[in-house]
């Protein structure tokens, strides 16, 4: 009896610690945004920026400053002018990056 005991206490064991494989799992990286979240290339930080996929910092920050240069982004395509975006990089991110005109003061 004791020993049905003890093996049923082992399983339990197990079987809760498999249960919390899941969250030990998980990435600390934030997700990505979804289409509900578009990145405005005109208003976001460089932090949001930096969610996109194969965007890193270094590229967020230059896509700042290309937006700070031209006086904002007229279309997504334009993002194509910063260095480190290419092609294939727009591709992957086009759906998830917006563009609303820049707002001037007068």
């Amino acid at each position: 009896m004791t020993r049905r005991v003890v093996l049923f206490t082992m399983l339990m064991v197990l079987c809760t610690s498999f249960g919390s494989l899941p969250a030990m799992a998980q990435s600390t990286t934030p997700p990505a945004p979804t289409r509900a979240e578009l990145i405005n290339l005109n208003t976001s930080t460089a932090a949001q920026l930096a969610l996109l996929p194969g965007i890193g910092p270094k590229t967020a920050e230059l896509i700042i400053q290309y937006r700070q240069k031209a006086g904002g982004f007229k279309k997504i395509e334009e993002i194509m002018n910063v260095r480190g975006v290419g092609e294939k990089s727009f591709l992957r991110i086009r759906s998830l990056i917006s563009v609303t005109p820049p707002k001037f003061e007068q």
